[in-house]
């Protein structure tokens, strides 16, 4: 495989865990070409925490999530919006969007297609398309809110790539009981883009905006 053609990426996750359903193996493989990868989840989702554990629980799995990946703590921001309320925050979101774009640069953003029908996800979706419109933009597959989804792109994965991704989401025990989270289904997935792809492994992806050079 040639190397991936971005130097410093920005997965934009409206809670914990969508970035590494959505790209955790583009990010492993990013990680392991020496990019420099910023993860940023803009809420930890204290009000879907099950009962009986914290409600900053999503946190801890979070940084134990992308430190599996290989994403240093110091690129690791984790915000304070509350879950299913971005709608009305968005002006607050759009703002520390744009405070993210001047701090880091990034040459490739990875958030929500434009086809995900979750509000919180949608908001990030269309305040992430005002910030970096000059940016190459991919959307990721989040299949479960995605009625619809353009593969207009795919990142080819290695066995070692789609195994740091299992590992990842493992990390999110909390989560464990979702359908979609199981190891089976989320290596399904990736099988099926591959074949796509003509490959094993992929992940897939919507062009939201490719600018080169």
């Amino acid at each position: 495989m040639t190397s991936l053609p971005f130097e410093r990426a920005l997965v934009l996750a409206p809670h914990t865990d969508d970035g590494e359903f959505g790209c955790g193996g583009t990010i492993a493989r990013l990680v392991e070409e020496k990019r420099e990868v910023h993860y940023v989840a803009f809420s930890a989702a204290e009000k879907s925490v099950p009962k009986g554990l914290p409600r900053d629980h999503l946190r801890k799995e979070v940084k134990e999530a992308t430190s599996a990946l290989g994403i240093p703590a110091k690129r690791l921001k984790i915000g304070d919006f509350e879950v299913r309320d971005f709608p009305e925050n968005r002006q607050a979101l759009l703002d520390e969007i744009l405070r993210l774009r001047e701090e880091i640069r990034p040459d490739v953003v990875f958030l929500p297609s434009k086809y995900d029908i979750h509000q919180d996800h949608a908001t990030v979706h269309a305040e992430g398309l005002r910030a970096f419109k000059r940016t190459t933009m991919l959307g990721y597959e989040v299949p479960w809110n995605n009625l619809v989804f353009e593969t207009t792109a795919f990142v080819r994965l290695e066995d070692r790539h789609v195994d740091k991704k299992i590992e990842a989401l493992s990390h999110y025990r909390s989560q464990a009981d979702r359908p979609y989270a199981n190891e089976a289904s989320l290596r399904a997935q990736l099988r099926m883009r591959g074949t796509q792809a003509g490959c094993t492994w992929a992940e897939t992806f919507q062009v939201i905006r490719w600018i080169a050079g």
